[in-house]
């Protein structure tokens, strides 16, 4: 088996990457296999009807159609992709509206000790918004998961949101930014999708540049290019079909950079796929059909956030309602499950700047309905 270099990246907030020498790690170029969890087995589920292993908690922060303990805020239905901002002393953590039509996208400011001091609608008038991504210069990409969606520029500490077709109208799901090569790496929800990235003429500056795809061969390993989307636009022919050679994905979903690598995840087959962006490579992370001993803990993959000690987590879109964890060690368990919520899925996963706190939303809750989704925090000892 070859091997590769797995990086374990800490990230401080969403706008700094912080790497040294420490961080690497050696390790089998294996997809992820079953083992014990590094915090323990999951316990009974809580008041809240969540199991967690032993020192976590869990705590609801905002209800749909109910406004946000601590501000004057009505919560929006069918909560999905988000992220957290450093903000002072405390964080902001966004929120998308899987609504269409409306959509949209909103951000609830957290002070230090973890309470909500105020939240606000940061876009609307949108459709289906679905995952997306942070930039580095502390705006939230939120993406609509529609024939020819744009992506939007969100403004979490003010302003208006801005419009971004130069980034490719295409059925859009989540956004990863890489600050080494400056480029944005973009996911797409089609069952014969496109994994892309985009190259803005200006860092920072996301109103034109060039949309590209990434070329390889069917194989689940090897080595990839890239190569320019004529017509980012996507009309008359779609962007997944313009460039012979380009790589098909079935159903892209989350995604994630740190330390010149990208992970995305695939609905389709139920895979995390790995590309060593540094490398021009790709490789799985972990695929359900290859999974041994025992039964495959993920399924149904969707949205995904790395910690601050370089463990993967990746939420669940149904199954049974599980936030998985891979670690650098290609090991793969449970962190927690949803109880009494099966018509729902797990999304928005998010750490706090410090690493301590994950938010995520359960998008329909108990109720199975859009109106019903319910936003959570966990906290513990998570390894940092």
């Amino acid at each position: 088996m070859e091997r590769r270099t797995f990086l374990r990246a800490s990230v401080l907030g969403t706008s700094t990457l912080a790497l040294t020498g420490s961080l690497w790690q050696d390790a089998l170029a294996a997809p992820a296999q079953n083992a014990a969890g590094p915090y323990g087995p999951l316990l009974a589920a809580d008041a809240n009807g969540i199991q967690l292993p032993a020192g976590f908690t869990s705590q609801v922060i905002a209800r749909s159609g109910q406004v946000v303990p601590g501000t004057s805020h009505t919560w929006h239905s069918a909560p999905d992709g988000g992220a957290c901002f450093a903000d002072g002393s405390g964080w902001i953590y966004v929120s998308n509206s899987e609504i269409n039509p409306g959509g949209g996208a909103s951000a609830i400011r957290f002070d230090s000790a973890g309470n909500a001091v105020s939240a606000a609608s940061i876009l609307s008038g949108t459709r289906q918004n679905c995952a997306g991504g942070a930039t580095p210069w502390n705006t939230w990409l939120s993406c609509e998961e529609v024939d020819r969606g744009y992506v939007y520029e969100t403004r979490p500490f003010g302003g208006a949101a801005t419009q971004r077709p130069a980034m490719g109208r295409f059925k859009h799901e989540a956004a990863a930014a890489d600050p080494v090569r400056k480029v944005v790496y973009l996911t797409e929800d089609e069952t014969n999708g496109r994994f892309y990235r985009f190259i803005p003429t200006t860092w920072g500056d996301l109103s034109s540049g060039t949309l590209q795809v990434l070329c390889a061969g069917s194989a689940t390993s090897g080595s990839f290019t890239w190569a320019n989307v004529p017509d980012p636009d996507g009309s008359p022919t779609a962007t997944r079909s313009q460039v012979s050679g380009s790589k098909s994905f079935n159903g892209g979903e989350g995604c994630h950079y740190a330390g010149d690598t990208v992970w995305f995840t695939t609905k389709g087959d139920n895979r995390v796929w790995q590309v060593n962006v540094a490398a021009g490579t790709y490789e799985l992370a972990y695929d359900d059909n290859l999974v041994s001993p025992g039964t495959a803990p993920l399924t149904g993959v969707d949205n995904v956030t790395g910690s601050t000690f370089g463990d993967l987590y990746v939420a669940e879109d149904g199954g049974n309602m599980e936030i998985c964890l891979i670690t650098p060690n290609d090991t793969i368990s449970p962190f927690l499950r949803i109880s009494g919520q099966g018509s729902s899925e797990i999304t928005g996963p998010a750490f706090t700047p410090a690493g301590n706190r994950l938010y995520f939303s359960s998008q329909r809750g108990t109720s199975g309905s859009s109106s019903g989704g319910i936003t959570y925090c966990v906290t513990g000892p998570f390894r940092t």
